[in-house]
């Protein structure tokens, strides 16, 4: 039996974050959701999570300093984070990896290719 894989989705549009639910739907997915960075840092915190899906601009604090407040916190270097922007300068894709990100995926990104991309890092939820 699969066990379930949990995703916090990190990104201040509702719609994004409603399309990457249904995109992931058909998985064995639980699926968490956070507005900005700090309430995701507050979720990644409390929970344990198989996969961050983040964006970069948000209020209050940007995808790249969540990023590295998670991969500061011993028991969070693990967890693959995956990177979607529409920010498509390559300086942006260097502190996305610097900050600690595994993938960046420029948006808009197809729901079958999240799909992949997150199966993929949580070794096959499908």
């Amino acid at each position: 039996m699969t066990r379930t894989r949990r995703i916090l989705i990190v990104d201040d549009s509702a719609t994004v974050r409603s399309f990457y639910k249904r995109a992931l739907q058909s998985g064995a997915y639980e699926i968490d959701e956070a507005q900005n960075g700090i309430e995701g840092i507050e979720l990644a915190l409390m929970h344990n999570y198989d996969v961050l899906l983040v964006d970069v601009n948000m209020a209050k604090m940007d995808g790249y300093d969540f990023v590295r407040t998670v991969r500061s916190a011993p028991n969070e270097l693990t967890i693959p984070i995956i990177m979607i922007t529409s920010e498509q300068d390559s300086k942006d894709r260097r502190a996305a990896y610097q900050a600690g990100a595994n993938l960046f995926v420029l948006k808009p990104v197809k729901g079958q290719q999240l799909a992949e991309l997150v199966h993929l890092v949580t070794g096959g939820a499908a």
